[in-house]
């Protein structure tokens, strides 16, 4: 290798180095709006039981709808490169209340931000309820019992979902998405064995389960 090429490796390297360096920076894309066009930002709110993710959000101007969006596991999303205007909002999704908002202005190169103002409740008739009672081994009613609720997964493991506390008449109930799933129900109560059942959902109805708890062996 001559003295000239031995300069010139070191050179191209470190020329390199300089573009991969670089390279991340001007991938970077950046939070903000484009100059000319704006953006809407929010998180919508759901009753408790209820999924705040999946909720189609769609954008209007006038009848049109012009954009749309969806919400993560967290109830957020964003809706970019909006023409500078006056908006509506439509929010869909099974088992809630339709949810609409007028009035959202956007202006070019900022984002209109509703934070969690957008709510939508439960639509009683399109969701699954989920009712049971909590007995004593001798057929009473148990109240003050620890209600779990869990969804069985495809690969039979459980998420837990929510709880209750059995009430003067040992009842309790849920509230579910109408979806075609499988739930498992666990009642605990001191002195006594845990019951389990399970129950599969397959629409927006009532459901019921009856969980009898024996006294734990001593």
């Amino acid at each position: 290798m001559t003295v000239r090429s031995r300069k010139i490796v070191p050179a191209l390297l470190a020329a390199l180095v300089a573009l991969s360096a670089s390279a991340p920076a001007a991938q970077k894309k950046s939070n903000k709006p484009a100059a000319t066009t704006g953006a809407i930002s929010g998180r919508v709110r759901v009753d408790a039981g209820m999924s705040p993710g999946g909720v189609n959000v769609y954008v209007r101007r006038g009848e049109d709808e012009v954009a749309h969006a969806s919400t993560d596991a967290k109830g957020e999303f964003e809706v970019r490169d909006l023409q500078p205007g006056t908006y509506g909002l439509t929010l869909r999704k099974a088992g809630l209340q339709v949810g609409k908002m007028e009035g959202v202005e956007v202006r070019a190169g900022k984002t209109v931000s509703l934070k969690d103002r957008l709510f939508l409740p439960v639509d009683e008739g399109a969701i699954a309820h989920l009712r049971g009672s909590v007995f004593r081994s001798d057929g009473r009613s148990l109240p003050g019992a620890q209600v779990e609720l869990a969804r069985v997964e495809a690969d039979g493991s459980t998420k837990k979902l929510d709880s209750r506390v059995s009430n003067g008449t040992g009842s309790f109930a849920f509230r579910l998405p109408p979806e075609r799933a499988r739930y498992r129900v666990t009642a605990k109560a001191d002195g006594m064995q845990p019951a389990t059942e399970e129950v599969n959902i397959d629409g927006a109805a009532i459901f019921r389960v009856a969980l009898s708890l024996s006294p734990a062996s001593k």
